[in-house]
This record gives C-alpha cells, sequence and structure tokens, in this order.
C-alpha cells in the first residue's frame, strides 16, 4: 500500500529509528517500524487481517479511522486516503480495494 503521513514531524519520526526509539524505547520503535513495514508490503487492507497487530476499525470520534496494536495500550492510527472512499453495498468500508493510506498518529486513544 501507500503509506503517506499527516504531517511532516509524524513522517520524520517513522522513518527515524533512532527518533522513534528515542521516542517509544526500544520495543515499541522496533514494533512501530514492524507495523509500518507491514502495512507497506501489504497489496490493500485486507491482508492487514492476517498478520499480527490486530488491524480494526475504529468507531466514535474516530470512526472512519483503523488501528493496529501496538505495546498496549498504544495503537497506531491511520485512516483510508482515497477520494470516494471505496465501500461496499451494505455501506462499510471495503477493505479489499484500500491501497493507500495516511498515518495520523501514534499513541492511546481511549
Amino acid at each position: 500500500m501507500d503509506v503517506s503521513f499527516a504531517n511532516s514531524k509524524l513522517q520524520k519520526l517513522c522513518n527515524s529509528e533512532k527518533k522513534l526509539r528515542g521516542e517509544y524505547g526500544p520495543r515499541m520503535g522496533a514494533l512501530i517500524q514492524q507495523r509500518l513495514a507491514d502495512l507497506a508490503a501489504a497489496a490493500t487492507l485486507a491482508t492487514m487481517r492476517q498478520l499480527p497487530g490486530r488491524c480494526h476499525e475504529l468507531k466514535g470520534d474516530l470512526k472512519g479511522h483503523f488501528a493496529v496494536d501496538l505495546v498496549h495500550p498504544d495503537r497506531l492510527v491511520f485512516r483510508p486516503f482515497h477520494h470516494p472512499l471505496p465501500m461496499l453495498a451494505d455501506g462499510g468500508l471495503d477493505w479489499s480495494r484500500i491501497t493507500s493510506i495516511e498515518i495520523v498518529g501514534i499513541g492511546d486513544y481511549h
């Protein structure tokens, strides 16, 4: 998938192993890098359902966003980067047609 970032600060952080480990520690920094690599290697978002990290849709204020698990309770949060969004007939998002995402944050949104 194409992976972009909501802002340049987040992009610089995520593209630097040193900055990630400094900000989040070695374990979480490595996990963030792994999840980003998984997302970049996936052909579509549907592939993420089969990989570690429990990719899931969010609800409430974050409806339309997705998250993958990091070190509990933190998550890597992203949204589909399509206009219009690929939808199913029942109104849900079509994960198999999502090929571009935007990373919007790292942390605990609960």
